[in-house]
């Protein structure tokens, strides 16, 4: 399932359940008139487990350790598919290896990203949040997002 970030009235923030990743995934192979294959779907399941900045290989060595068969060239490919459906976006660490995260239905995730270590921390950023809903409120647009990277070393 897709999960909505949202503000209760006691200011925790939480989620609700907007509509599963393999609909939104599925309506976006259909506009492309592609299929919704075994392989696809594996691929997409097992991203979803690894909740976590990823690359192509390390979900290729998932899906082997659970035993599911999916080529090298089918992992690209889905991923590619994924990222034109926003489902994920891609993680900028350096020009040498894309690495990815899950996206939709999901609250921002602004990262730094450590160039001397490769490692992504994870930070929280609420001007940006209520900036980026004013700019988009005056423009008379919704939001549908954001990502940002500040790349740092030490």
């Amino acid at each position: 399932m897709a999960l909505k970030p949202i503000q209760h009235d006691d200011g925790a923030d939480g989620f609700e359940i907007t509509e599963p990743l393999c609909a939104v995934f599925r309506r976006h192979l259909k506009d492309l008139g592609q299929k919704y294959t075994p392989e696809r779907a594996q691929v997409l399941d097992t991203l979803i487990q690894l909740d976590d900045i990823f690359e192509a290989e390390d979900l290729q060595k998932a899906l082997a350790e659970q035993g599911r068969r999916v080529s090298k060239a089918t992992i690209y490919r889905t991923l590619k598919l994924l990222l034109e459906s926003g489902i994920i976006q891609k993680v900028l660490y350096d020009s040498d290896q894309a690495h990815y995260q899950l996206a939709y239905g999901r609250r921002p995730r602004d990262l730094v990203i450590r160039l001397d270590t490769k490692e992504a921390i994870p930070i929280e950023v609420p001007e940006l949040e209520a900036l980026r809903e004013r700019l988009c409120e005056e423009l008379g647009l919704r939001c549908a997002g954001h990502r940002l990277q500040i790349y740092a070393t030490e």
